[in-house]
């Protein structure tokens, strides 16, 4: 291919470069059931213009991609999205958010390789979606906390609750998010960094 002498060449943006004082990056992966918000979450928290892999949604997903929850929702993740949050000027966290319809879970090998933690985000109005999630983590043995997606409808209920309704553990910490909000997504990636700390504080 010939270049033209007015062609240039970009390379990424000056706010995507990683900066030079960090010396340290994690793999954290956002997980759930279709529709609970990981994209969102995903591109409200990260520093550097996300990389989506949304496509629109066709009449040919009807009746598996259903979701009663967002009748609006006209675009799903088919691959993975991709973020980075700097926790300081050392530690950089890598966000990879996971497809949630079932027939693209195969994607999720590569997405977890070398992966810390998870964060299982998950809608009250569809709790039965985050089953097999929490149990595919629990095989890998990836540890995780549960973010509840606050949608503005969605029924609210404590956290003992919650935690039976999932079968969980009484050490996976539960939290309350928004993930549109940038505040509330890095609560919950701070609060999954204090518990994998606390994981490795134990004999």
């Amino acid at each position: 291919m010939d270049f033209k002498s007015s062609d240039t060449l970009s390379g990424p943006r000056s706010e995507d470069v990683l900066p030079d004082t960090a010396t340290a990056a994690v793999k954290i992966v956002i997980v759930g059931g279709f529709g609970v918000g990981k994209t969102t979450m995903v591109g409200s928290v990260s520093e550097i213009r996300p990389l989506t892999t949304e496509e629109t949604m066709t009449r040919a997903g009807i009746g598996i991609d259903d979701n009663p929850g967002s009748a609006a929702k006209t675009a799903t993740t088919v691959a993975m999205d991709f973020g980075r949050i700097s926790i300081t000027d050392q530690l950089v966290l890598y966000l990879f958010g996971t497809p949630g319809q079932e027939r693209f879970w195969f994607l999720w090998n590569g997405l977890f390789e070398g992966a810390l933690g998870a964060v299982v985000l998950v809608d009250t109005r569809r709790l039965e979606v985050s089953f097999d999630v929490i149990g595919r983590l629990e095989d890998r043995g990836v540890p995780f906390v549960v973010a509840v997606n606050e949608f503005p409808d969605a029924p609210r209920y404590p956290v003992e609750e919650l935690r039976a309704a999932l079968d969980l553990p009484p050490d996976v910490p539960i939290v309350s998010c928004d993930a549109r909000i940038r505040a509330s997504s890095r609560d919950t990636l701070m609060t999954l960094m204090r518990f994998l700390h606390s994981l490795s504080l134990t004999p």
